[in-house]
């Protein structure tokens, strides 16, 4: 996704990344406490490497986010305070494309956020937003990275150094990481790789391949097979 990203900001687009948690439970050798600074840190210098200077944090605690009423309630907020075109997040899919199990957290926000795209339009729902300032905000679209079905593709050909350099910024998640695992070259080379053959362009070299919900897709997202 970061490499689309980086498509995205160079050409001027305004991208902002909102996190529900920050990490903590991911560095088996890291105690929470100390990892979600650290965590937050790094994802914010991710963040910067493909343009994004807005990084917002939830309050939901790493590893065990459930899906309900106030998860979609968290994620409408974010919607309304940001106002985007397009929404983009992971597949609640039980598995990724390739076939790997997707993690709990991943289902659950993916869900709540296909959910809270239309709770974000509605006045109705979330009252209190409204109470708040945040008047409500239709979405164009919202694109599901990493599922099975894609519907789209993102030409994100000449932006995988971005996209590895904003891995790498995640240092201590990375060292953390068993020695067999791929590192961030070789992990962003295969799956854009993949992507741009399933695209069957010989000019498309990389590509993001997300499933695309709504009636109009914004210009920036190319229609793939």
């Amino acid at each position: 996704m970061a490499a689309a990203v980086a498509r995205w900001t160079s050409a001027g687009k305004r991208v902002s990344y909102y996190l529900l948690t920050r990490g903590e439970a991911g560095i088996d050798t890291m105690d929470p406490v100390d990892a979600a600074p650290a965590r937050a840190d790094e994802e914010r210098a991710s963040a910067s490497v493909v343009g994004v200077d807005t990084v917002e944090f939830g309050d939901h605690n790493d590893g065990v986010i459930e899906y309900g009423v106030p998860l979609r309630r968290d994620i409408a907020a974010a919607i309304r305070r940001t106002r985007p075109d397009l929404v983009l997040t992971l597949t609640h899919a039980e598995t990724f494309s390739a076939g790997n199990l997707n993690q709990a957290d991943h289902r659950a926000v993916g869900l709540a956020t296909l959910d809270a795209t239309a709770d974000a339009g509605n006045r109705w729902i979330f009252t209190e937003l409204v109470d708040d300032g945040l008047e409500p905000w239709k979405v164009r679209a919202v694109a599901v990275v990493s599922g099975p079905t894609p519907t789209h593709y993102v030409d994100v050909t000449g932006h995988l150094e971005d996209a590895v350099e904003s891995l790498e910024e995640h240092r201590l998640y990375n060292e953390a990481l068993p020695d067999d695992f791929p590192k961030p070259a070789q992990l962003l080379g295969n799956i854009p790789g993949g992507g741009a053959q399933a695209v069957g362009d010989p000019a498309v070299e990389h590509a993001l391949l997300p499933e695309v919900f709504r009636a109009e897709a914004p210009p920036s997202l190319s229609v793939g097979a």
